[in-house]
C-alpha cells in the first residue's frame, strides 16, 4: 500500500516576520529557492509509485492561495482539507486520518514549512522505519543534532536498536536550557525533535481513543458534518471548534508505548528565524545571504531579503536587512527571535 503523505500548512510563520504575515505566511514563501517552502514538501512526495496523493490540512483562510501553489506544481489530485480554527497539530492529523479510505493506510505526516536538503537520507529513514509502522507502530525522525539547541525539543533513544538505524523512544524531552542541552548532547543518545512523523492512521486513531476521547470524537463529528467541494473538505466549523487544542506530541507520541525513532542527519531546519535561513542560505563571496532587488559593497556575513523595492547596503556586518511592502527590518544577526515583539502589532 502507498503511503499517504499528510501535509500541515496551518502556521502563522511570525517569526520571519515582515516577510512572513498571516495573509501570506512563511510556507507560501519563496524563501529558500525557486519554490515556496509549501511546494517544496509537496514535491518532496510526488513519486506516485511510493505515494498516494496528499493530504493538505490548512487554515481555511489560506484555501485559495494553497490551491494556487499546487497549480503552480502541476498538483492537480491533493486533497486540502481547510480548519475553519486553529486547534493544533493533533486534531489537524485527526482530520487527515479519518478522511482517508483504508484505515491501515500509512501516513507521512510534514509540516509545510521545513526544509530538508538531503532527500536520499530522507527517504532512507522512511524505508528503515515502515515495517515497523506497518506492524503498528508510531514512528518519528530523530534530527542529528549539530549543537546544544535550546529551541527544539528532543528524543530520548533507546541505545539498543530495534532495526537497523531504527531505536525505540525511551522519553519526549521539552525544549531544555542551555546546560541540559549540553549534557543531552554529551550523552550522544538525544536527538531533536524534527516533527515529522510515520503511522497508520488506525494505529493513531486509537491512541487518541484511548488517551483523548473527546478529541477523537469531536474530530469525528467534524468530519462526518463536513462540507465537500470538489477537492475541499471543510469540517464542521461548531464541532471542530468544541475539539480541545493539543500538540501530537503531548496528546499522542507522549502517550503511547511503542513510538520508534530513526536518527538521521538530512539537512533539515524548520527555518524558524531569520537567523536559520542565513545559515541555510546560499551565501556570497562575502558570506551574505540575499534575495530579490539587493545590492551589497563592502559588507560580510549579512542576510538582505526585498519583495521588491531596491536595497543597496554599504559597510554593514552581520545584520539582517529585510524589506516587504511598506515594513522594513534592521536587526543584528544572532537576535532574530526577538521578532514577534514587532510581529504582534
Amino acid at each position: 500500500m502507498k503511503i499517504t503523505p499528510v501535509i500541515l500548512s496551518g502556521g502563522g510563520g511570525t517569526r520571519l516576520w515582515p516577510m512572513s504575515t498571516p495573509d501570506r505566511p512563511k510556507q507560501f514563501q519563496a524563501l529558500t529557492g525557486t519554490h515556496t517552502m509549501f511546494q517544496l514538501t509537496v514535491l518532496r512526495v510526488m513519486d506516485r509509485e511510493r505515494f498516494a496523493p496528499p493530504i493538505i490540512v490548512a487554515n481555511a483562510t489560506h484555501a485559495d492561495l494553497v490551491e494556487a501553489q499546487l497549480a503552480a506544481i502541476g498538483v492537480t489530485d491533493a486533497t486540502v482539507i481547510l480548519e475553519p480554527c486553529a486547534r493544533n497539530t493533533a486534531p489537524a492529523i485527526a482530520l487527515a486520518a479519518l478522511a482517508v479510505a483504508q484505515p491501515e493506510t500509512t501516513l507521512l505526516v510534514m509540516p509545510s514549512d521545513h526544509v530538508i536538503l538531503d532527500t536520499a537520507a530522507f527517504d532512507a529513514a522512511t524505508a528503515a522505519l515502515l515495517p515497523l509502522v506497518e506492524s503498528g507502530w508510531l514512528a518519528t525522525y530523530g534530527i542529528s543534532p549539530t549543537g546544544p539547541e535550546t529551541g527544539y525539543g528532543y528524543i530520548k533513544m533507546d541505545p539498543a536498536e530495534l532495526a537497523s538505524a531504527v531505536h525505540k523512544v525511551n522519553r519526549f524531552v521539552e525544549k531544555p536550557e542551555s546546560e541540559r542541552a549540553q549534557q543531552m548532547i554529551a550523552t550522544g543518545d538525544h536527538v531533536w525533535n524534527g516533527g515529522i512523523f510515520l503511522f497508520r492512521a488506525d494505529a493513531y486513531l486509537q491512541i487518541l481513543s484511548d488517551h483523548a476521547p473527546d478529541m477523537l470524537a469531536h474530530s469525528k463529528d467534524a468530519m462526518d458534518r463536513a462540507t465537500r467541494l470538489h477537492a475541499r473538505i471543510t469540517p464542521d466549523p461548531e464541532a471542530f471548534a468544541a475539539c480541545p487544542s493539543d500538540s501530537i506530541d503531548y496528546a499522542v507520541m507522549e502517550k503511547a508505548d511503542q513510538v520508534a525513532v530513526a536518527p538521521v542527519n538530512m539537512g533539515w531546519s524548520d527555518v524558524g528565524s531569520w537567523d536559520s535561513l542565513h545559515e541555510i542560505g546560499a551565501k556570497d563571496v562575502d558570506g551574505n545571504v540575499i534575495s530579490g532587488a539587493v545590492r551589497t559593497h563592502a559588507s560580510t556575513g549579512n542576510l538582505v531579503y526585498s519583495d521588491g523595492v531596491r536595497i543597496s547596503v554599504h559597510g554593514i556586518e552581520n545584520l539582517i536587512v529585510v524589506a516587504n511592502g511598506t515594513e522594513i527590518l534592521i536587526m543584528p544577526r544572532g537576535t532574530s527571535q526577538n521578532i514577534r515583539n514587532f510581529a504582534k502589532d
